[in-house]
C-alpha cells in the first residue's frame, strides 16, 4: 500500500483484530501500515499460518513484534530474571521459541521482526552478556538467511549497551526498534538524546509517550503521545537527518474505546508534526 505520507504510519493490530476486518479499519483511519502483535507465534501451527495469511491478503504488516512463553515481570525487580534470554535458566527455551517465530514470520512474507530481548548489562565482561551476544548472533543469521530484519525494542538498557550489543554481534540485519516512551519509562535516556547514540541502527518505531519513573521499582506512567516527556518534533526531525526510513507505528497500551481514541490523537499530531519536517 502507498504511503501519504513521509513515513508509512500505522499502529499495532492484534490477531483478534486482524481476524475481525482490522486492515479495513486501518485504511478507513487513512493509516499506512500496522505491526502484527504475535507474540505467540511460535506455537502456532499451519493452519493458523494460513488463517493469518488470508486475513492479511495483500496488505502485509511492515513489521511484527514476537516473544516467549511466561514467566514475564515489566518491572525493575523481576524484569531481569524474567524477560527475553537475560535469565539463563529460561535462555534455550526461548530461543528455540525465536527460531520457530522467525519461520512463522518467514511464512507471512513480513520483512521485520521487533522484540524485547531482555536487560542487557551493561557490563561487556560480565558472562549473561557474552552469552547474549552468542544468541544474537544465531538468532540474526537465522533471521537473515530468511531476509528478515531483526530488532531490538528499546528500553531495559542505556541506549550506548544496547548499540554496543548490535555491533558486538557483528550482523548486518540487526537493528534497533525505537519505543521512545521505553527509554523514559525505563529512566534509561531522553528520546532525543537517545536518536544520536542509535543512529543508523534504527529501523522501525514505537510513537508512543510517557514520563520518567518516580518509584524505584516501578516503570514511569505511560501517556497519550503529546502529553508525555517525548519532543516528538525534535525526534522526528533528528530521524530525518540520519535518514530514517523506517514506518511509524503507534502504540497505546491500554484498552477499549481510549485507546482508540489516543490512536487517533497520536495519528492527526504526526500528521501534523511531518508537515514541519524538513
Amino acid at each position: 500500500m502507498k504511503s501519504n505520507h513521509r513515513w508509512p504510519i500505522g499502529t499495532i493490530m492484534s490477531l483478534e483484530s486482524l481476524f475481525d476486518g482490522g486492515p479495513d479499519r486501518i485504511k478507513d483511519m487513512n493509516m499506512d501500515t500496522y505491526q502484527l502483535g504475535i507474540w505467540d507465534a511460535y506455537d502456532f501451527d499451519d493452519a493458523k499460518v494460513l488463517k493469518i495469511k488470508s486475513a492479511m491478503g495483500d496488505f502485509v504488516a511492515s513489521s511484527c513484534v514476537i516473544g516467549w512463553p511466561d514467566p514475564k515481570a515489566w518491572n525493575f525487580y523481576e524484569g531481569p530474571s524474567t524477560l527475553g534470554i537475560r535469565p539463563k535458566k529460561y535462555r534455550m527455551e526461548r530461543m528455540e521459541c525465536y527460531f520457530r517465530a522467525i519461520d512463522v514470520v518467514s511464512r507471512l512474507g513480513i520483512p521485520l521482526i521487533t522484540t524485547h530481548i531482555g536487560f542487557v548489562p551493561e557490563d561487556p565482561e560480565q558472562d549473561d552478556y557474552i552469552q547474549m551476544v552468542k544468541c544474537l548472533k544465531q538468532l540474526a543469521d537465522y533471521s537473515g538467511e530468511r531476509n528478515i530484519e531483526f530488532c531490538l525494542e528499546t528500553g531495559q538498557e542505556t541506549p550506548i549497551t544496547l548499540r554496543r550489543y548490535i555491533e558486538d554481534a557483528g550482523n548486518l540485519n540487526l537493528g534497533i526498534n525505537f519505543d521512545t516512551a521505553n527509554l523514559l519509562l525505563y529512566g534509561k535516556a531522553n528520546p532525543v538524546d537517545a536518536v544520536d547514540m542509535f543512529g543508523r541502527y534504527v529501523k522501525s518505531m514505537h510513537i508512543k509517550d510517557g514520563e520518567y519513573p518516580t518509584d524505584a521499582r516501578e516503570l514511569g506512567e505511560e501517556k497519550p503521545v503529546g502529553e508525555g516527556s517525548t519532543n516528538f518534533p525534535v525526534v522526528l526531525q533528528k530521524l530525518a537527518d540520519i535518514g530514517y526510513q523506517g514506518a511509524l507505528i503507534i502504540e497505546r497500551e491500554i484498552s477499549g474505546e481510549k485507546q482508540l481514541k489516543d490512536i487517533e490523537h497520536a495519528f492527526n499530531l504526526l500528521e501534523k508534526w511531518l508537515l514541519n519536517i524538513k
